[in-house]
Parts: structure tokens; sequence; C-alpha cells
């Protein structure tokens, strides 16, 4: 399910999209929970109450969902991305982009960020560390496909964010985008809480459930004709989802993975 393309055609089968969308979502809330305030502007007889700023770090599906979802709860929200094609998507959410000052673009292959060089990483960090050191909660979530996560908020970073803030590390599996993170384990640094959960759909297991089980049988009629299977390798979808075929590895980036070279297929 995570070789199928990410194109128009396969929307409905994009397993990786529909969960994490319930990812992004959860996140926000994970953070509401653990942090010591309020995310939305109250006035009050007592007193009036700032809304907290909360910096979303990837704007994939995950990181939309996550502007949203903070958005609906009051909060301020800034986005950052190294792909500026994503800022109008931001926007329409309601959050603020933060432009990096590069001709270096971070558009990959079927909607993905692509890896970027260790200059354009630097740069963004002197930029983002202004936001961290002001924000109540940071949510991570880059990820470049098949290699590990990059590594965006730094010790030093941590370090000089608001005491009680909070951190939420969605590419723990990946080796996180946190310097601190550890996988599925709470850290806390500088009292800034670092929260790195590594399947947070599991946590809303209805609609997780629901969702994924569409995209694979989406997957399975495209696939399964006349009640059998039907390798259509002239099908963009079939043949990028192709893990295997005839007892080779045929995915490039699998083959890769495994130090193996990728058989060929033709349709």
């Amino acid at each position: 399910m995570e070789l199928v393309p990410r194109i128009t055609r396969a929307q409905s089968m994009d397993a990786l999209s529909s969960q994490a969308n319930i990812a992004g979502y959860k996140a926000v809330l994970l953070a509401a929970s653990r942090l010591g305030k309020y995310l939305p502007m109250l006035m009050t007889a007592a007193g009036t109450i700032p809304s907290a700023k909360v910096v979303i770090m990837g704007a994939g599906v995950a990181g939309l969902q996550a502007v949203a979802t903070a958005k609906r709860l009051g909060a301020v929200v800034w986005v950052s991305d190294v792909r500026p094609v994503v800022k109008e998507q931001v926007e329409s959410l309601g959050g603020k982009f933060i432009d990096l000052p590069t001709q270096e673009s971070g558009e990959g292959q079927g909607g993905y960020a692509k890896e970027m060089s260790k200059e354009f990483l630097a740069r963004q960090q002197a930029i983002i560390a202004d936001h961290l050191a002001s924000a109540d909660v940071v949510i991570t979530t880059a990820l470049v496909p098949g290699k590990p996560a990059p590594r965006l908020v730094t010790a030093a970073m941590v370090k000089n964010m608001r005491p009680g803030s909070i951190v939420v590390d969605l590419a723990g599996e990946q080796g996180g985008n946190c310097e601190l993170s550890k996988a599925d384990q709470e850290v806390v640094e500088s009292r800034v809480t670092i929260l790195s959960p590594t399947n947070l759909p599991s946590t809303m297991p209805h609609d997780a459930s629901v969702l994924y089980a569409r995209n694979v049988l989406e997957l399975a009629l495209l696939a399964v004709k006349g009640g059998a299977l039907k390798v259509d390798l002239d099908d963009e979808i079939i043949k990028g989802a192709l893990l295997t075929h005839d007892g080779s590895i045929v995915n490039g980036a699998i083959a890769e993975a495994v130090k193996l070279p990728a058989a060929k297929v033709a349709p």
C-alpha cells in the first residue's frame, strides 16, 4: 500500500494520506492536552489570555490537517515547508507561511518533499529558530521517501524554547525531525516536553480502519478482474505498487534499500 503512486487517479487508494490525515489531527489534540495553557485567545473578567502560537514544520497531508485543527482550536499557526507551492494551501486554512529566502526548491516527485542540501537546511534552521523560541507548540511532519527524516529542530533550538512548551515529532519512525526525539518515548529537556508517537492513527482505530479498508478495497478492485488477480503492467498504479514479480524485486527504491538490483518488467 505504501508504494501506490500518489497521483490523482489513486487518491482513493492512498493509505499514506488517509492515515497521515489522522496523525496530523491527533498531534494537535495531543499537544493541546499536554500544554499548560489555552490555545484560543480568551477575554475574561480576570484578564485576557493571548492565543497560543503553534509552529508546524512540513505542509504535507499531516501538516495541513494539523494547521486546520489548530486554527479551529483558536491558535495562531505558522507553517514552514521547503516547497513554496504549498503556501497557498497553508494560507487558505488560516495559517501563516514562513518564507525561506532561497532559490532551491524542495518539490519532489508525487507531492513529496525531496532531500535538501546541508546549506539549505542550515539557512532554514536559522530562520525557524526565532519562531521556535516564541512557540508554545511545535509539530514536525517532514519526511523524505526512503531517507532518514530531515533534522529540523536542534537541541540548541529546544533549549531556547519557552518553558512548558510542547514538541510533537511525527517523524520518529524515520529518526525524527527533532534532535532530541526518541520514538514512542517522552523526553523533557530544558522544561520542554518532546513527544514522538509512531502510530497515532491507531489511537483513532474506528476511523483509521474505515479509511484504510477503503484504500485496500479500491486497490483490490483495480487489481482483480473477473475474480482473478491481473497484474496489468500498463496500469501506472499497478506497476507502481508492484514490489516483486516472477520471484524478483521490481521496485527500484526497495531494491536499493536491500542492496539488490531491481529486475526489469515489461508490459
